[in-house]
């Protein structure tokens, strides 16, 4: 009887195992059929790649941009160059700029921490200008400083040429440094982290919610942003917590903020899902992880071109 359940758990083992790389298979398929896909995870307890397509191939940040905007400015605010309660003047030129935005008028300003709240959750353009305004004199300047940052933080790969993300042919980056940079946030400003979380925030009388529905939607999801340009696709840096282990993972070029949601939930399920058979403690993974997600998003392939 012994030997019978010994064969029925390496039945069970060998089972998973092809699942998991029949699904992984699958995954990649989809990526290859889009050429602005790009996307990676990493479990962050160890540093270990658990997937990656693309990974270190040039993209077009979008708004991914902000991350690093907003990493500057917890930098700022801890080395008490700016203060939380700190009203930043508003430009004419980042009142200027398009949608989406707070609609801030020129010669008005702007509290620090409604600027951070504002560039998390509504991702706003006319915010990110006062941002950079107010920490290099000029977007042109601090975006110069953002490229230097990304140096030091290891993101080789990335060049920045504005405050938000807006189209800019030569401001580039990869889904590995976007990883990076998602991981150095988190380490380097856990004071701030929260902002990332944030769904919604109100600012003059109006509501504002997140674009950010993974962290609504996927079960233990906690931070991070969302982006899109034409150019880019859509977007999306995510972390989320399954029973203690933290996974970050980057998705760029989706046809679609569902698709690249949904194709996001994908991709953290079946990390898990490794991380858990390679656990010493537990060969068999919890398979129930994110059946909240998947029934609330659907099943579909999510980057695969529409048909």
């Amino acid at each position: 009887m012994a030997a019978r359940r010994v064969d029925d758990n390496r039945v069970v083992r060998a089972w998973l195992g092809f699942t998991l790389l029949f699904l992984i298979a699958l995954i990649t398929t989809d990526a290859q059929a889009n050429p602005r896909y790009a996307g990676i995870v990493v479990d962050m307890d160890n540093g270990e790649v658990l997937y990656a397509e693309n990974a270190d191939e040039p993209r077009y940040p979008a708004s991914l941009t902000k991350m690093m905007t907003l990493y500057l400015t917890f930098e700022a605010l801890e080395n008490n160059e700016l203060d939380l309660n700190q009203a930043l003047p508003v430009s004419a030129q980042a009142a200027a700029m398009p949608a989406t935005k707070l609609w801030l008028a020129a010669g008005s300003s702007i509290p620090v921490d409604t600027a951070i709240r504002a560039l998390a959750v509504r991702s706003a353009n006319d915010v990110a200008v006062v941002i950079g305004e107010a920490l290099g004199g000029s977007e042109q300047q601090f975006a110069r400083m953002m490229t230097q940052k990304a140096q030091e933080l290891g993101m080789s790969a990335t060049t920045f040429r504005n405050a938000s993300g807006l189209p800019d042919d030569q401001q580039v980056t990869t889904a590995r440094d976007m990883l990076t940079l998602s991981a150095r946030v988190m380490q380097d400003f856990p004071q701030y982290y929260h902002y990332f979380g944030l769904q919604e925030f109100t600012y003059r009388g109006t509501r504002h919610t997140s674009h950010n529905r993974l962290v609504r939607d996927y079960p233990g999801a906690d931070g991070l942003k969302t982006g899109f340009i034409r150019a880019s696709g859509f977007n999306v840096a995510t972390t989320a917590v399954h029973d203690g282990r933290r996974m970050v993972a980057v998705v760029m070029g989706g046809f679609s903020a569902s698709s690249r949601d949904t194709h996001m939930a994908n991709l953290l399920d079946r990390s898990f899902s490794r991380a858990g058979l390679r656990d010493q403690r537990s060969w068999l993974a919890d398979t129930r992880f994110s059946k909240e997600f998947m029934t609330f998003s659907g099943s579909t392939p999510p980057v695969a071109p529409p048909s």
